[in-house]
């Protein structure tokens, strides 16, 4: 009987690997949900508006949960590499695995899979997450008081203070602003959604165009990052840099989609501004005046009453009111 069942490195259970974040997924649901609820009200819209309707939920649902999702997720930067490494201190024991780094704005995580995953009567799959909020001196302590693999505990330690790499500094601030701009497009995808309800639409496409403009600048703050040295990771015999990964490409489709929407809502209301309200069922204007029509009928006037003369006959007017 080995230390804690011969479970190493020093691990009392066996452990499971980390899936999916839990604010993500929390994230999408609620999101399901919202568009869920907005589809059960399209069979009561008639004709082909059902359709619009049904493309404007959809497209706009997906820029919302975007925009909030990339602020939780860890694919912004990452890299990958399949070596030969040790597996844990005081042992010359060597695997073949998987080495993953991905880099959110919140946090990173990082991953060892073995190739195959069980080798020494060990599962070797393992996905930590490390957080932007927390000290990362402390983190480190506790990795390495669990025991973690040599990889993981050599990748943690380049995100300490004390590195000489400077990552925290470099990843953290620049997620930071990212985030903060992120954020910032989320409240004019609000208000992008509310302006398409009122009558002059031009003013939703120009902060759907917004929006756009807030991702790209989230983006360009992350991008800092090249502007330093970056920090070579070397484990076994194989190194490897981070680069842009699907959360950043994901930002940047979301931002071309937006503006391109943006800039066909505001060129078809100056070409076209009549039938851009009626494809928004905006058209208040002239349901009002037919409502006018309709309430204020023509009358008469007592022409004798009004003028004193005697023999005029009555002629038809139309009501004060109705003027």
């Amino acid at each position: 009987m080995t230390f804690y069942d011969d479970i190493y490195p020093f691990y009392p259970l066996q452990r499971t690997a980390f899936i999916i974040s839990g604010r993500l997924l929390a994230i999408i649901l609620v999101f399901l949900m919202l568009a869920v609820g907005l589809l059960l009200i399209l069979p009561g819209i008639r004709g082909k508006t059902r359709v619009f309707w049904m493309l404007r939920i959809m497209i706009s649902l997906f820029i919302g949960v975007v925009i909030v999702a990339l602020n939780f997720t860890n694919s912004w930067a990452e890299a990958r590499m399949t070596t030969n490494v040790t597996y844990k201190s005081f042992s010359n024991a060597v695997i073949q695995a998987e080495v993953g780094l991905h880099v959110g704005l919140y946090g990173f995580n990082v991953t060892l899979r073995g190739n195959p995953i069980v080798q020494f009567n060990e599962t070797i799959n393992y996905n930590e997450m490390f957080s932007w909020h927390d000290i990362a001196e402390e983190e480190y302590e506790q990795a390495l008081i669990k025991g973690l693999p040599n990889p993981i505990l050599y990748i943690v330690e380049k995100f300490t203070l004390s590195s000489p790499c400077g990552m925290i500094f470099q990843y953290s601030y620049s997620g930071r602003f990212a985030s903060a701009t992120l954020w910032t497009a989320f409240c004019c995808w609000i208000l992008s959604n509310i302006l398409f309800f009122l009558p002059d639409i031009v003013y939703a496409g120009y902060m759907t165009m917004a929006t756009a403009a807030f991702i790209f600048f989230s983006m360009a703050s992350f991008s800092t990052i090249k502007n330093v040295p970056r920090c070579v990771f070397s484990i076994g015999e194989d190194s490897f840099v981070t680069e842009y990964s699907h959360s950043f490409w994901l930002a940047l489709a979301t931002g071309v989609l937006c503006t391109i929407i943006g800039f066909f809502v505001v060129m078809l209301y100056f070409l076209m501004p009549e039938k851009v309200k009626a494809a928004f069922s905006l058209r208040f204007d002239s349901y009002e005046d037919e409502d006018e029509d309709k309430s204020c009928p023509e009358g008469y006037l007592n022409s004798v009453f009004l003028n004193g003369e005697m023999h005029l006959p009555l002629t038809p007017k139309v009501t004060p009111d109705c003027l």
